[in-house]
């Protein structure tokens, strides 16, 4: 038998290797010459070097949740001139808003209190970990002086034992510091946050409630630029590996390039586009990869995603006799329920830090940007597959035309979406069918573009949304949510509207959670049908500048688009669409079949 990629019967965890500090982290380097520059005494805090240290690697917005555990330190935190709070409606949206920060600066930070806001955001914080996501989680902790004793504190599970928040964190962080005296706080702190930037995974520290405030020596100076040691590859391990992968590309017939979601950690997606210049293949990403790479590049063939590609794609890339697949996950929703058609002896895999050429083969210590860059000046061009692609590529039509009042299609609305995306925008999708009805969206040069696959938080895209505007305010982002994964996370278009976002959201209210109903359907997957706009209405409370629209047919949308870009341009513009509640992509249709396959596989015989 085959050994497949993505199959059920060669299911393999991911490669859990991470790459250097994102492009877009302001890290500095020491110097030499770097001037002493004392701080004032009464500023010489723990706290305020916090503080310091967020602005110094490019964090000038920190997400937060009020406790008592944490107010003295938020007070120090909002005394620094370059750093701004987002009060946040609860834990996990902070979190989530962190994220979303950090998918656009490189970094993001939030802050809650000690065990019923850290347990809260701790799903979001998982979420991060999964799409290696550098988060700086600073939880307020229990005053110093009831550690090591047998007192029982609020905000606890009732017992002595303060450690259970640091245990439910070490799973999902790289790196955990609990500050409680301030000899060594310094230390901690700045090894936590540079781990983070190194790792490009998240961070918890936890700080006393009552050591934020006080001065302390070793914070009398303003902190030191981080100087990062440089990760390198192995000289001769990369030379071999490129020798070995040049000599398996161009050996090949009708050879491919695919994108995956690492490209973002290891830093590599100008070096994906220098190999694509180079070798003239056809290339293609997978979906978690989508916005990474341009996609107006003339070689650029659009998703694989196995049965639910791009038109065409699927059938270049699988029958293809060698691709090169940079940073992939293959993962039972990206296999489309393992049911990709590659063979391993076929594939170069590519991860952050190894390569592994077919069957032959695995070269470790070498890093992906720098394998990718010299394997560009190694490769033969060969457009054979792109060719192959332009004999048998038809364009894709249009959804047919409404009729005069009609009730919306789901495809007439992303067909009006699409003609919004510019450079000046972003696209933010919601687990469910927006994954798939934003996956085939065309995206301009320069157009943002994100969504949680690995983790697939319902609900994430709130958050995500608000942290992601307001560390790109130029940008004017374009979310698409569905009305069961908004129920969720709805209370943070409050803290949009407070912090004069001008988001656009597409509430796409079609009675439930449709994606759970195309892989198994029940009376659970219908919700309780909200009045949307009324909610947001209610929210807004006359403060702030927001506008709702309630959209049932083309003409309203139309409308409603014209008026968001117009004339509420400057406004936080949210539109209810209301669709059938059995209008999906036909992506979610097939994808939903084949998930609920996988996942009703019968135990294996013992």
């Amino acid at each position: 038998m085959d050994t497949k990629i993505g199959a059920v019967d060669a299911c393999k965890p991911a490669c859990s290797d991470v790459g250097s500090l994102p492009s877009n982290v302001a890290v500095s380097t020491i110097h030499d010459s770097i001037p002493s520059t004392f701080v004032n005494s009464s500023e010489a805090t723990l706290g305020g070097h916090i503080a310091r240290r967020l602005v110094q690697i490019g964090v000038t917005d920190v997400f937060s949740v009020p406790g008592d555990f944490n107010l003295t330190l938020l007070d120090h935190l909002i005394a620094e001139p370059g750093l701004t709070n987002i009060g946040c409606c609860n834990e996990l949206n902070a979190g989530y808003a962190a994220d979303g920060y950090a998918r656009s600066r490189g970094v993001g930070a939030c802050v809650v209190t000690f065990t019923v806001g850290g347990l809260s955001v701790l799903n979001a914080i998982a979420g991060a970990y999964s799409e290696n996501l550098p988060v700086i989680c600073i939880v307020g902790g229990p005053n110093s002086n009831d550690y090591g004793t047998n007192r029982i504190l609020h905000h606890t599970i009732g017992l002595p034992d303060f450690s259970q928040e640091l245990r439910c964190f070490q799973t999902v962080t790289c790196y955990q510091a609990v500050v409680n005296n301030l000899e060594d706080a310094h230390e901690l702190i700045d090894t936590a946050i540079s781990t983070s930037l190194k790792e490009s995974k998240p961070v918890y520290i936890s700080i006393s409630c009552n050591l934020a405030g006080i001065p302390h020596p070793t914070f009398s100076r303003e902190p030191v630029p981080f100087s990062l040691s440089p990760k390198w590859s192995n000289k001769m391990g990369l030379e071999a590996a490129v020798e070995a992968a040049a000599e398996f590309l161009n050996k090949a017939v009708k050879p491919v390039l695919l994108g995956g979601p690492k490209l973002r950690v290891a830093n590599a997606c100008d070096a994906f586009v220098e190999v694509a210049d180079a070798c003239g293949y056809s290339f293609a990403v997978m979906p978690s990869g989508k916005g990474l790479v341009p996609e107006d590049h003339p070689h650029f063939i659009g998703t694989y995603w196995g049965a639910v590609s791009t038109a065409f794609c699927a059938e270049i890339v699988e029958s293809a006799d060698a691709y090169l697949f940079a940073g992939p996950i293959f993962n039972d929703y990206s296999s489309v329920g393992y049911s990709l058609l590659l063979k391993k002896e076929k594939a170069i895999i590519v991860q952050p830090e190894r390569v592994a050429v077919g069957n032959g083969p695995s070269f470790g210590c070498v890093l992906m940007k720098d394998f990718l860059g010299a394997l560009a000046k190694r490769l033969k061009r060969n457009s054979t597959s792109y060719d192959n692609y332009h004999r048998i590529h038809v364009p894709e039509g249009h959804p047919l035309k409404a009729v005069p009042r009609e009730p919306l299609r789901v495809n007439v609305l992303f067909q009006h979406v699409q003609k919004m995306l510019s450079s000046e925008t972003a696209v933010i999708a919601e687990t469910g069918d927006s994954w798939f009805n934003c996956q085939k969206l065309k995206l301009p040069r320069g157009c943002g573009y994100e969504f949680q696959m690995q983790y697939g938080s319902i609900g994430w895209s709130v958050g995500a949304t608000l942290g992601y505007a307001q560390a790109v305010p130029e940008k004017r982002v374009i979310a698409c949510i569905g009305d069961g994964s908004f129920q969720v996370t709805a209370q943070d278009v409050s803290t949009m509207i407070r912090c004069g976002q001008r988001t656009i959201i597409f509430l796409i209210n079609n009675g439930g959670y449709t994606i759970e109903v195309e892989i198994h359907d029940g009376p659970y997957n219908v919700i309780k049908n909200w009045n949307y706009t009324g909610l947001i209405d209610a929210i807004h409370n006359g403060e702030g500048k927001c506008w709702t629209a309630k959209i049932h047919c083309e003409e309203e949308l139309v409308e409603a688009i014209e008026t968001a870009t117009g004339a509420k341009k400057d406004c936080l513009c949210f539109l209810e669409v209301i669709v059938h509640k059995d209008d999906t992509s036909k992506e979610l249709l097939e994808w939903g079949s084949r998930v609920s396959a996988a996942n009703s596989r019968p135990p294996n015989p013992q």
